[in-house]
């Protein structure tokens, strides 16, 4: 017999469900900062998509969840930020603002939380 790639015959049907939640809160600067400088904005000065005041920031997923934070509708990099979830006196976002860039008063800032909780289901039919 010639040599060959021996494999199983299995057949399988899947369904994966990534099933995303997203939360996201709003804030206008209260005064111009100027870098190189930090805006420290806490949970109690977010509104949600409802108007209401913000009372907590929302935990992470570990390795199935993301934020985005955009300045006056601009994504800014990961590392000028620091996310803190939690409520009142815990959760904040920190953004560092680099030497020569400002962030203006009345600026929006959107925080864009994306939590995971994924799903799956295989059924093998041989």
């Amino acid at each position: 017999m010639p040599l060959k790639i021996m494999k199983l015959a299995i057949t399988a049907n899947s369904t994966v469900n990534t099933s995303p939640t997203v939360e996201r809160f709003f804030n206008e600067v209260a005064a111009t900062v100027t870098g190189a400088g930090s805006l420290t904005i806490a949970v109690g000065d977010f509104w949600t998509d409802t108007g209401a005041n913000a009372t907590t920031l929302p935990a992470l997923a570990a390795d199935n969840s993301y934020f985005n934070v955009y300045v006056n509708g601009a994504l800014q990099m990961e590392d000028l930020l620091a996310y803190t979830p939690g409520g009142t006196g815990v959760g904040q976002l920190v953004i560092t603002v680099p030497a020569g860039s400002t962030i203006e008063q009345n600026t929006p800032i959107v925080l864009a939380i994306t939590n995971f909780a994924p799903t799956s289901d295989t059924t093998i039919i041989t």
